[in-house]
């Protein structure tokens, strides 16, 4: 005898036939394209659009497979949703298309004969192989796809590394192993980087920020080398086509559409090597640019929901860029919380770097907001609870915000005021000292009441010069760029130390590396989250250009045999993350008191006259004590050091002036000095000091 069990329950089943496919309403949440029994659930939000169809093709497919236009009873408001059954998630690609007005003027510009890419795609086709020519005929040239979710991240856990312990590395993904001198497998991907990181642990770095990789299109740049002919690219990465995305170009699997398990695997593993991810990201423009930019997604889904328009319907521009994200509009706020959930879910991301993240405080008008609603639910998000959130404080359009962005007690800054203020220093301007002091202990006049973490120190980022370019060039030399070298920043605060560029002479060559020591010193002893431009710590050059934005060749990748060349640098940077990390004196997340004394010349008597260009600060905590002095002067200064603790006497650590390896005596063997309490400083010259018995 035989029994049988109930009959099987059927929650999804077609209810009806579009274009030869069993469809059935679909669910509007979550947006984008979500695998579901027996289908696929496709959801798009346009709200002025009169009618939408899902257009689906095979991969690398020419024309549609089919286009299923969404029934009335398919929207639910402004959402159009429809679950499609039988699909192949792995062997498809879609885009949307829509109608609607279009009316300039009141912000409408839909146009029903393009196919849109989905704002909400997991991942980006046609720029799978980076370099590849794009092929700019075919109907959708950025076309979406699913991603399986199956990778196995075996228990992986983020570091959580308190704010005051990191140590922040900033690294382009393509530029950092694409030298052939880098020596990985797969040179320029997420899998060479993934090669690098016994380099990162031995440096000591345990935080790196990639500069962006969401998807975008690095053919896009319409300039050619004005000396070769050739095509200039957009390298750095900052017109985003696809925020859910990571970039195909940079995975050495990207041509089989494995870039997500690529990127995966290499935050796993930086993860187990101690070492966190920090993502740069872009919400403040997109890839679509002014009214002449190319039509990708959000202009023709909504263009007047998610840029920011003026009276007469054109777009805003405090990007710099063409065009600027209608941020606190809720629609956008809702995209880009999903998104950056999106990241902290489902690939492990530690913390996010916000490009000109001034615009993210700005009403629809551009006015700065008192209380920016974006802001606000970034610091408190559930998801994003233990992210952390930096803020580039300023944008294109004169906003600077360095010390009064909107925090919500999370928030950090890329402090500008500290990198202008330590460059100005190590050239030499007069009237530096008395900012120097209040940055080199953690801006207590910008983040009273925030703690030192809430500023990012750096003296160089990918934007701008490199450590190895402030010390050997006046100015920019950006003619490779082809904009006349009208482009890049000239307020450099650069000194050249006697000869422009490259040069043999011997003491020019000796200054400019104590100069970048000095720096580096200067970076690593003070209080707040230090970031240090990969390369820097083996002094990479890009020929004095100070935007390279398009430069994917070596002005801009970093060439390892420089960490043989100047391999006295890399020593030096390596002790001194080192020395740092072993100090919690150098690293206090509160703005010091009375732990903290100031000196001159004189022990005590620190000058802050215009003409000073000598400052000493002693640190003090109830188990040690650190003291450095810093001499931007041309001339040596004898000076009279502070009583050490009871019990102990001054030892040297670093003396930038002196040979190497005396420039860096490491734990145990650092040297007690000649004549106690005083010390002779050379020239331009940092010298640490620590109490020992």
């Amino acid at each position: 005898m035989t029994t049988s069990g109930p009959p099987a329950r059927i929650d999804a089943y077609p209810t009806r036939r579009i274009d030869g496919y069993d469809v059935r309403p679909g669910r509007p949440l979550p947006f984008g394209a979500t695998p579901v029994p027996g289908g696929i659930n496709f959801s798009v939000h346009s709200d002025r659009a009169t009618r939408a169809w899902l257009v689906l093709f095979a991969p690398g497919g020419r024309e549609p497979l089919a286009e299923l236009e969404f029934p009335p009873s398919f929207r639910i408001g402004g959402v159009f949703a429809m679950t499609v059954f039988g699909l192949d998630e792995e062997n498809l690609e879609y885009g949307f298309r829509v109608d609607g007005p279009f009316d300039p003027v009141r912000g409408d510009r839909f146009d029903a004969a393009r196919v849109l890419t989905d704002p909400y795609a997991r991942l980006i086709s046609g720029r799978d192989v980076w370099g590849a020519p794009p092929d700019r005929d075919r109907s959708c040239a950025y076309r979406s796809r699913l991603v399986r979710d199956d990778f196995d991240w075996e228990d992986d856990t983020p570091p959580r590394i308190p704010d005051e312990d990191l140590i922040v590395y900033e690294l382009h993904v393509r530029g950092f192993t694409r030298h052939p001198s880098a020596g990985v497998q797969a040179p320029g991907t997420y899998a060479g980087l993934r090669e690098k990181i016994p380099y990162l642990k031995e440096l000591g770095v345990n935080c790196v920020e990639l500069m962006p990789v969401f998807e975008f299109d690095e053919q896009a740049n319409p300039r050619n080398d004005p000396v070769t002919g050739r095509p200039l690219t957009d390298y750095w990465g900052y017109n985003t086509v696809g925020f859910f995305a990571p970039k195909a170009g940079y995975a050495a699997t990207g041509h089989l559409g494995m870039q997500a398990d690529e990127f995966k695997t290499l935050v796993k593993d930086l993860h187990a090597a101690g070492i966190e991810i920090v993502l740069d990201v872009v919400f403040n423009h997109t890839a679509e640019g002014n009214e002449y930019g190319p039509v990708i997604s959000f202009r023709g889904l909504d263009n007047a929901t998610y840029y920011m328009l003026t009276p007469a319907g054109d777009y805003y521009n405090f990007s710099g860029t063409g065009n600027t994200v209608n941020c606190n509009h809720p629609v956008v706020r809702g995209f880009i919380l999903d998104c950056l959930r999106h990241w902290v879910a489902e690939y492990h991301i530690d913390g996010f770097r916000f490009d000109l993240a001034a615009i993210l405080d700005r009403a629809p008008d551009g006015t700065p907001l008192a209380n920016p609603p974006l802001l606000e639910q970034l610091a408190h998000d559930p998801v994003l609870g233990h992210c952390k959130l930096i803020a580039e404080a300023w944008d294109a359009a004169g906003l600077y915000e360095v010390g009064t962005f909107p925090a919500y007690g999370r928030w950090a800054e890329w402090n500008g005021k500290y990198r202008d203020a330590v460059r100005r220093f190590l050239k030499g301007d007069a009237g530096t000292v008395g900012e120097l002091a209040t940055r080199i202990v953690g801006s207590p006049d910008l983040y009273t009441g925030r703690g030192t973490t809430a500023s990012v120190n750096f003296v160089t980022a990918h934007d701008g010069f490199t450590l190895h370019d402030l010390v050997s060039y006046n100015d920019k030399h950006n003619e490779a760029n082809g904009e006349g070298n009208a482009d890049g920043a000239n307020d450099n605060h650069s000194w050249n130390c006697g000869a422009e560029g490259p040069t043999e002479d011997p003491g020019i060559r000796r200054l400019r590396m104590r100069q970048m020591k000095n720096a580096m010193a200067i970076l690593l002893t003070s209080q707040g989250v230090p970031m240090l431009l990969a390369g820097d710590e083996m002094a990479r050059t890009q020929r004095g250009n100070n935007n390279t934005y398009c430069q994917d060749n070596e002005l801009s990748w970093i060439d390892w045999t420089l960490r043989g060349t100047n391999a006295e640098l890399h020593r030096f940077v390596r002790c001194l993350i080192a020395f740092r990390r072993a100090h919690p004196v150098l690293r206090r997340p509160d703005h010091p008191g009375t732990e903290v004394t100031w000196h001159g010349v004189r022990a005590g008597e620190p000058d802050w006259s215009e003409g000073s260009r000598l400052l000493a600060v002693t640190r003090s905590a109830v188990d040690e004590q650190i003291h450095v002095a810093m001499n931007a002067h041309w001339e040596f200064h004898d000076l009279e050091l502070p009583r050490p603790r009871p019990g102990t006497a001054w030892h040297l650590v670093v003396d930038t002036a002196a040979e190497p390896p005396y420039d860096f005596h490491p734990p145990g063997d650092e040297m007690p000095l000649t004549v106690p309490g005083r010390y002779r400083i050379a020239p331009r010259s940092t010298v640490i000091l620590i109490a020992r018995n």
